[in-house]
C-alpha cells in the first residue's frame, strides 16, 4: 500500500520507503535520488539509518537468502543474481553466498529435479530426463548439482545433454 502524503523531509521519505519491506542501503539512496533530494542529505541519511540499524546489506543478503531457501528451492547463481538485482555488491552477495553449501545445492536440485520428474512422469525416461535436466539447468543449476539429482532419481545420468540450459517448457 502506498502513501500518497508527501514527506516532508529525506528522512521521513526514506521511513517511508523502508515501512513496505527491508532494502538495500543502494535501494534507499536511488529512491532518494528520485526524489530528488541533494547529495549530502541522502549521505546524512543513510548514514543514520546505518547507526539505527535500519539498513544492513549483510542482515539483508542472509535474510534474503533463507527466505528464499525455506520457500523454494533455488541455485546459489539464481540467488547471486537475485540478490545483485537489489544493488548489493558482489563482497556482500558472496559472503551471504558462503551459507549455501554444496549439500544444500545438492538437496535444492534434488528437490526441483523430483517435482518435474513427477510432472513428466506420462513421458518416456529418456525425455524426463531431458526434460528435468532443461529445468534444473534453466534454474540456475551447475553441472555437479545437476548430475547428483539425475542419478538419484533415475540411477544414471549417462545419456543426458547437459548443454540444454533452454527451457522450451515455461515454468
Amino acid at each position: 500500500m502506498k502513501k500518497n502524503r508527501l514527506a516532508s523531509s529525506p528522512m521521513d521519505a526514506a521511513l517511508d520507503y523502508l515501512s513496505d519491506r527491508a532494502r538495500t542501503v543502494r535501494e534507499v539512496e536511488e529512491k532518494l535520488d528520485s526524489l530528488n533530494y541533494g547529495e549530502y542529505e541522502v549521505n546524512q541519511v543513510i548514514s543514520r539509518l546505518i547507526e539505527l540499524k535500519y539498513l544492513d546489506d549483510e542482515k539483508y543478503a542472509a535474510d534474503f537468502i533463507a527466505t528464499r531457501l525455506a520457500t523454494k528451492p533455488i541455485s546459489r547463481k539464481k540467488l547471486w543474481t537475485q540478490l545483485y538485482a537489489h544493488k548489493l555488491s558482489k563482497d556482500v552477495i558472496n559472503a551471504a553466498l558462503e551459507a549455501v553449501t554444496p549439500e544444500t545445492e545438492q538437496e535444492n536440485a534434488l528437490a526441483v529435479a523430483k517435482k518435474f520428474d513427477a510432472q513428466f512422469a506420462s513421458l518416456e525416461e529418456h525425455e524426463r530426463k531431458q526434460r528435468v535436466t532443461r529445468r534444473l539447468m534453466g534454474r540456475g543449476f551447475g553441472y555437479d548439482a545437476a548430475k547428483c539429482a539425475l542419478e538419484t532419481i533415475f540411477d544414471n545420468a549417462d545419456d543426458v545433454d547437459f548443454s540444454c540450459a533452454d527451457d522450451e517448457d515455461g515454468e
